[in-house]
């Protein structure tokens, strides 16, 4: 199960196919506490995380799930690609750190490297050039 957490509808609905095509199942996140709520009866493969949303935003998410040493591998997407973003980021545990809008092979080689136990096969190709 892929988290999505985008306070933009859009963006989680692009998101949301885009993993649908590649054979994931999604739960789409408006905002940082339903997510945090989430996790308490939910098992998550991968959170794909805005960083500027209302409320808590990404990195106090990333702060929270860092402080919990959580297992789940982030990949962190964002529109702003200001100096120091990456770094901040990474240093708080995310695996990846993309720029919107977001390339599938970018993303699907985000997560193979996020997950080095699971075989790469995800991503390489759409089912029936249908995605």
């Amino acid at each position: 199960m892929v988290a999505v957490l985008d306070d933009e509808p859009e963006m989680r609905k692009a998101l949301r196919r885009l993993l649908k095509c590649q054979g994931f199942s999604v739960e789409e996140f408006a905002c940082g506490e339903d997510l945090l709520s989430a996790l308490k009866s939910q098992t998550l493969d991968y959170v794909l995380l805005d960083l500027h949303m209302p409320g808590l935003n990404g990195f106090d998410i990333l702060e929270m799930l860092h402080a919990r040493k959580s297992p789940i591998p982030i990949i962190v997407i964002t529109a702003y690609d200001e100096p120091g973003t990456a770094d901040r980021v990474r240093s708080l545990g995310a695996s990846a750190c993309l720029k919107k809008p977001v390339d599938r092979s970018a993303l699907m080689t985000a997560m193979n490297a996020a997950r080095p136990a699971i075989p790469a096969v995800w991503g390489e190709h759409p089912r029936d050039g249908a995605c």
